[in-house]
Protein backbone atom coordinates (compact mmCIF):
# COMPACT_ATOMS: atom_id res chain seq x y z
CA UNK A 1 0.00 0.00 0.00
CA UNK A 2 1.11 3.39 -1.10
CA UNK A 3 0.48 6.50 1.64
CA UNK A 4 -0.24 9.98 0.61
CA UNK A 5 -0.03 12.06 3.82
CA UNK A 6 0.78 15.24 2.57
CA UNK A 7 -2.28 17.85 1.96
CA UNK A 8 -1.26 18.42 -1.42
CA UNK A 9 -2.40 14.97 -2.56
CA UNK A 10 -6.09 16.24 -2.57
CA UNK A 11 -5.31 19.45 -4.62
CA UNK A 12 -5.90 19.78 -7.92
CA UNK A 13 -4.35 22.05 -10.52
CA UNK A 14 -6.94 22.89 -13.33
CA UNK A 15 -5.69 23.26 -17.43
CA UNK A 16 -6.18 26.41 -18.45
CA UNK A 17 -9.13 26.43 -21.40
CA UNK A 18 -6.58 28.05 -23.55
CA UNK A 19 -3.67 25.63 -22.99
CA UNK A 20 -1.70 22.55 -24.48
CA UNK A 21 0.22 20.18 -22.72
CA UNK A 22 2.64 18.52 -25.47
CA UNK A 23 5.52 15.73 -24.68
CA UNK A 24 7.32 13.96 -26.97
CA UNK A 25 8.95 10.37 -25.43
CA UNK A 26 11.78 8.04 -27.32
CA UNK A 27 10.10 4.63 -27.82
CA UNK A 28 10.80 3.81 -24.48
CA UNK A 29 8.26 6.48 -22.84
CA UNK A 30 11.55 8.29 -21.76
CA UNK A 31 10.85 12.24 -22.17
CA UNK A 32 12.83 13.73 -25.06
CA UNK A 33 10.39 17.28 -25.11
CA UNK A 34 8.33 18.91 -22.90
CA UNK A 35 6.98 22.52 -23.57
CA UNK A 36 6.62 25.11 -21.20
CA UNK A 37 2.85 24.60 -20.09
CA UNK A 38 3.87 20.95 -19.15
CA UNK A 39 6.45 22.35 -16.93
CA UNK A 40 4.43 24.64 -15.24
CA UNK A 41 1.32 22.32 -14.67
CA UNK A 42 3.22 19.50 -13.92
CA UNK A 43 5.57 21.71 -11.49
CA UNK A 44 8.74 20.33 -12.84
CA UNK A 45 11.11 22.60 -14.17
CA UNK A 46 12.39 21.14 -17.81
CA UNK A 47 15.57 19.31 -16.65
CA UNK A 48 13.55 17.48 -14.11
CA UNK A 49 11.31 16.20 -16.84
CA UNK A 50 13.68 15.98 -20.05
CA UNK A 51 15.35 12.19 -19.70
CA UNK A 52 12.81 10.68 -17.34
CA UNK A 53 10.04 7.89 -18.02
CA UNK A 54 6.61 9.62 -18.59
CA UNK A 55 5.10 7.94 -16.03
CA UNK A 56 6.92 10.14 -13.63
CA UNK A 57 3.73 11.99 -14.04
CA UNK A 58 1.49 8.66 -13.49
CA UNK A 59 -1.33 8.92 -10.53
CA UNK A 60 -1.54 6.11 -8.32
CA UNK A 61 -5.42 6.67 -8.78
CA UNK A 62 -4.69 5.21 -12.26
CA UNK A 63 -5.37 1.97 -13.38
CA UNK A 64 -2.79 -0.41 -14.65
CA UNK A 65 -5.54 -1.57 -17.44
CA UNK A 66 -5.38 1.94 -19.11
CA UNK A 67 -1.61 2.15 -19.68
CA UNK A 68 -1.88 -1.40 -20.75
CA UNK A 69 -4.83 0.05 -23.56
CA UNK A 70 -2.64 2.89 -24.35
CA UNK A 71 0.71 0.80 -25.59
CA UNK A 72 -1.86 -1.97 -27.25
CA UNK A 73 -2.91 0.58 -29.65
CA UNK A 74 0.20 2.38 -29.90
CA UNK A 75 2.15 -1.02 -30.98
CA UNK A 76 -1.01 -1.39 -33.57
CA UNK A 77 0.23 1.96 -35.22
CA UNK A 78 -3.26 3.61 -33.94
CA UNK A 79 -3.92 6.99 -32.12
CA UNK A 80 -4.75 6.37 -28.27
CA UNK A 81 -7.03 9.11 -27.28
CA UNK A 82 -8.02 8.69 -23.09
CA UNK A 83 -8.58 11.07 -19.88
CA UNK A 84 -5.64 10.83 -17.42
CA UNK A 85 -4.92 12.03 -14.22
CA UNK A 86 -1.68 13.14 -13.44
CA UNK A 87 0.36 13.74 -10.25
CA UNK A 88 1.91 16.64 -10.12
CA UNK A 89 5.73 17.11 -8.70
CA UNK A 90 3.96 18.45 -4.88
CA UNK A 91 2.04 15.82 -4.96
CA UNK A 92 -1.29 17.38 -6.50
CA UNK A 93 -2.98 16.70 -9.50
CA UNK A 94 -4.65 17.85 -13.09
CA UNK A 95 -6.69 16.18 -15.38
CA UNK A 96 -6.02 15.80 -19.14
CA UNK A 97 -7.97 14.61 -22.39
CA UNK A 98 -4.72 12.76 -23.95
CA UNK A 99 -4.11 12.01 -27.30
CA UNK A 100 -0.99 9.83 -27.82
CA UNK A 101 0.33 8.74 -31.00
CA UNK A 102 3.54 7.31 -32.97
CA UNK A 103 5.60 9.63 -35.09
CA UNK A 104 6.74 8.19 -38.11
CA UNK A 105 9.64 8.65 -40.38
CA UNK A 106 9.76 7.01 -43.50
CA UNK A 107 7.24 4.54 -42.48
CA UNK A 108 9.55 4.03 -39.41
CA UNK A 109 8.68 4.87 -36.07
CA UNK A 110 10.66 6.92 -34.32
CA UNK A 111 9.38 8.63 -31.51
CA UNK A 112 5.78 9.28 -29.51
CA UNK A 113 3.89 12.57 -28.89
CA UNK A 114 1.32 13.48 -26.61
CA UNK A 115 -1.56 16.69 -26.89
CA UNK A 116 -3.25 16.89 -23.85
CA UNK A 117 -5.98 19.08 -23.47
CA UNK A 118 -8.30 20.33 -20.25
CA UNK A 119 -11.49 18.67 -19.67
CA UNK A 120 -14.91 19.41 -17.70
CA UNK A 121 -15.36 18.79 -14.26
CA UNK A 122 -18.08 16.40 -14.68
CA UNK A 123 -15.98 14.31 -17.10
CA UNK A 124 -13.55 14.51 -14.09
CA UNK A 125 -16.42 13.33 -11.76
CA UNK A 126 -17.16 10.49 -13.99
CA UNK A 127 -13.48 8.68 -14.64
CA UNK A 128 -12.41 9.17 -11.13
CA UNK A 129 -15.53 6.97 -10.36
CA UNK A 130 -14.72 4.83 -13.57
CA UNK A 131 -10.98 4.46 -12.33
CA UNK A 132 -11.55 3.87 -8.62
CA UNK A 133 -14.22 0.83 -9.99
CA UNK A 134 -11.52 -0.60 -11.97
CA UNK A 135 -8.87 -0.54 -10.06
CA UNK A 136 -10.89 -2.26 -6.99
CA UNK A 137 -12.00 -5.13 -9.63
CA UNK A 138 -8.26 -6.05 -10.84
CA UNK A 139 -7.45 -6.03 -7.30
CA UNK A 140 -5.00 -2.76 -7.48
CA UNK A 141 -5.07 -0.22 -4.81
CA UNK A 142 -8.22 1.75 -4.16
CA UNK A 143 -8.28 5.44 -3.06
CA UNK A 144 -9.32 5.81 0.66
CA UNK A 145 -9.48 9.47 2.30
CA UNK A 146 -9.02 9.02 6.36
CA UNK A 147 -9.97 11.86 8.82
CA UNK A 148 -8.43 11.79 12.22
Amino acid sequence: MQEFNRSEFLVETVVPDDELIISRTDLNGIITYANETFCEISGYDIDELIGKPHSIVRHPDMPSATFRELWETLQNKKQWVGVVKNLRKDTGFYWVEAIVSGVYKDGELIEYKSLRSPISYEKKLQHQKLYDKIRQQNGENIRKVIYQ
